[in-house]
């Protein structure tokens, strides 16, 4: 079980607030970063992570400065960091597939952290959930915790601001306090942030979740290029039904927490049905089964470019 606190090995927790009990530092150390300012992020250094999608990059990566990922409410925001590379790995875990996705994320870093010259550790920071009603984000944090603790590497659980350690109550109603996260790859840092642009191809990559795509690596630092798909969904007529209801009635049968979801949620779905009613068959999107790619142009931008 080779996840440490303090460079112990910890015991897998009952709850949440067994493990915050056991580490009180945990507990400010989450409070410390639960206050720190939300930062906007500039969208030319930055790669925007969406729901079940990962990326990992090193400093030495010209196109990516900060990872980043929000709009997470019951959601986690996982990030493992190797302290020699600088090597890091930001995921949007949502409890669909969570023992085959730590793998990934953490297979991702150390892939990328093979200088014998550059010893260090793996960091991990879980950010996100809150004390919603049905315990969805309790259940994702233990799970979480499991998987981590079943991986053969060390791994030193550095911030934990989740669950009951990421609440907060506005008008009575439980939130979570922070809904994204970023890392700056050249210095480290991590940082609670807002992120305006969620591109490139914003839509292509939420109908890819929305149609039960799994977690996915869309990124690829040493080509500086990210790849989406190929994926496959087939015409659904069906779902045309959601854009005339009304908000409350998307958040209640669409969100694990409609009381949580951030005011855009709803425009957001809705956003996604169009593109599918638009698109009805992936095989459009993705001509002969190959992939979307998109570079950073010298403005800044990502571009869709032909892979060579």
């Amino acid at each position: 079980m080779p996840l440490l606190i303090q460079n112990r090995i910890i015991e897998r927790p009952g709850s949440t607030v067994d493990l915050f009990a056991r580490y009180p530092h945990l507990q400010e150390n989450a409070r410390v970063f639960r206050s720190k300012p939300v930062v906007d992020v500039d969208p030319k250094c930055l790669l925007y992570i969406q729901q079940r999608e990962f990326a990992a990059t090193t400093p030495a990566d010209n196109s990516v400065a900060v990872l980043g990922s929000d709009d997470a409410t019951t959601c986690h925001l996982v990030l493992v960091r190797h302290t020699g590379s600088g090597a890091a790995c930001l995921a949007h875990c949502d409890g669909s597939s969570t023992w085959s996705e730590v793998p990934l994320i953490v297979k991702a870093v150390t892939s990328l952290s093979k200088d014998p010259a550059k010893e260090g550790r793996l960091d991990l920071h879980l950010v996100g959930g809150f004390d919603d009603e049905s315990k969805t984000s309790h259940k994702l944090s233990l799970n979480l915790l499991s998987a981590f603790q079943r991986q053969k590497e060390d791994i030193h659980l550095e911030t934990c601001c989740i669950t009951e350690m990421n609440d907060v109550l506005v008008d009575g109603a439980h939130r979570p306090g922070v809904h994204g996260i970023g890392i700056n790859i050249k210095t480290g840092e991590v940082f609670p942030a807002s992120f305006p642009y969620k591109g490139p191809a914003e839509e292509l990559r939420s109908a890819r979740t929305f149609t039960g795509g799994q977690m996915a690596d869309i990124y690829d630092s040493n080509k500086g290029v990210v790849k989406i798909g190929p994926c496959k969904w087939s015409p659904n007529l069906d779902i045309s039904f959601w854009l005339s209801q009304d908000d409350d009635t998307i958040l209640k049968y669409l969100s694990t927490s409609p009381t949580a979801e951030p005011p855009h949620f709803v425009q957001h779905i809705k956003s996604t049905i169009q593109f599918l009613l638009e698109h009805p068959s992936s095989d459009s999107v993705f001509p002969g089964g190959q992939p979307q790619h998109y570079r950073r142009t010298e403005q800044g931008d990502w571009e869709n470019v032909n892979q060579t």
